[in-house]
């Protein structure tokens, strides 16, 4: 029983995975690589507890090639290379009995040479690469290795997954087997998993381990909030809990609280967070949270991200630090992320709507004749460098996308569109 729920609560089949449908459901991609044994390259890419390392095992567990596992917390280009050999060797055996997979589970922790090092052999189809990841791999994934592997998303486990793996749990695990069990109500145990399904498990454990033999155990909210209040490591055994404080630092931020900012901050360098993974949350945060109220957020941020690459660590919490802050005393907008979100709602409701005519680039004669570009007043030829025309596809009736918010920046901005497209102005 020394084995964590977690860990035995693991599927060792698709039919007891719980979540990921659009991937593992019946026709689902991943189901049919699995049911036809052609498995391709691909990187997982979600957040923790959601079945990544699950699924590469169940891929292990039912095609039966050889399978090889790597970490990239521990292993180097020696490791790498001295796997990619013996998969050389299975690939060449008469007894092979498919091309082997290599897993490798935190791709992004990998650096170039240690990813360089993988390319020949998923290039020449020697190693099928199968990856887990809970970075973005546009921006820790090499663009060749990339290329030659589909990203598929893992979302987090929504209620009913959730509401399922807790009754599959409590129904099937010898640690619950003759104990009485009453769930009176699980929305306390739903929000501190946050659709983690390792940390829901963590705190079934936790609050096993917190009852004598012949206690019945009660799973309600109150239960639940003290026994997390006394012990707030304990469901976080692998180390997810720096997500929370990722979460408890942007919340600061975006708060307008620059001491909690650099608090959280500080708790994120002594645990080891990388860097880069700071200072990418500060550039989604100046263009998300601060935006057109302050625009120099986001050249901040982004030297920040750039400083961190050349002077590296220790030193570099010190950008960090004062980029933190400056975001946090930065006046707050949320315009353009509300506009490009408006916009992509816009664009699927809509479709593909023509470009106006007049929008059009005319390089040949034919296009010309066709009526393209025809019409379209060149701003700068107008006083002002300002002309009334039309941006937008007629029928959409120019719907407006950005609602400028009450800060002085966007306020001088709206004060200048206002004054170029007031209604009772002349067309010039």
């Amino acid at each position: 029983m020394n084995e964590p729920l977690a860990e035995r609560m693991r599927p060792k089949s698709l039919d007891d995975y719980i979540g990921q449908r659009h991937l593992v459901g019946e026709g689902a991609v991943i189901r049919r690589m699995i049911e036809s044994g052609n498995i391709s390259s691909f990187i997982l890419w979600g957040p923790p507890g959601v079945g990544k390392t699950t699924l590469a095992r169940i891929i292990a567990e039912q095609t039966q090639v050889p399978f090889y596992t790597l970490s990239a917390v521990t292993s180097g280009v020696k490791d790498v290379r001295e796997v990619l050999d013996r998969c050389r060797a299975d690939a060449r055996s008469v007894f092979s009995k498919g091309r082997p997979v290599l897993f490798i589970d935190e791709i992004h922790r990998f650096n170039k040479s240690q990813q360089d090092s993988l390319l020949g052999a998923v290039e020449q189809g020697i190693v099928t690469l199968i990856g887990a990841t809970t970075e973005n791999p546009s921006f820790e994934v090499i663009r060749p290795l990339l290329s030659r592997a589909q990203v598929y998303v893992l979302n987090p486990l929504d209620r009913d997954d959730l509401l399922q793996l807790l009754d599959h749990a409590v129904k099937t695990d010898k640690m619950f087997a003759g104990r009485e069990i009453r769930i009176e109500q699980t929305e306390a145990l739903l929000r501190y998993s946050g659709g983690d399904a390792r940390k829901l498990l963590n705190i079934l454990d936790l609050m096993m381990q917190s009852l004598n033999a012949l206690e019945p155990m009660v799973i309600n909210d109150q239960i639940v909030t003290d026994r997390l209040q006394q012990n707030p490591m304990a469901f976080d055994k692998d180390g997810e809990m720096h997500y929370d404080i990722i979460s408890a630092f942007i919340k600061s931020v975006r708060g307008s609280d620059p001491d909690a900012a650099v608090y959280w901050l500080a708790r994120l360098i002594a645990g080891g967070e990388d860097p880069k993974f700071i200072a990418r949350r500060l550039c989604i945060l100046a263009s998300e949270d601060i935006g057109l109220a302050n625009p120099n957020a986001m050249l901040l941020a982004n030297a920040t991200f750039d400083i961190i690459n050349k002077i590296g660590w220790p030193e570099g919490r010190i950008p960090l630090s004062e980029c933190a802050i400056y975001l946090a005393a930065s006046p707050k907008s949320n315009s353009a992320y509300m506009a490009i979100n408006d916009a992509l709602a816009l664009v699927e409701a809509t479709g593909n709507a023509p470009v106006p005519l007049h929008l059009r680039n005319a390089p040949t004669k034919l296009m010309k004749d066709m009526g393209y570009a025809a019409d379209y007043k060149y701003a700068h030829d107008y006083p002002g460098h300002f002309v009334k025309q039309e941006y937008m596809p007629a029928e959409l009736n120019h719907p407006r996308l950005w609602t400028p918010q009450p800060n002085p920046a966007e306020a001088k901005l709206n004060a200048h569109l206002s004054s170029l497209w007031n209604p009772e102005n002349q067309d010039k």
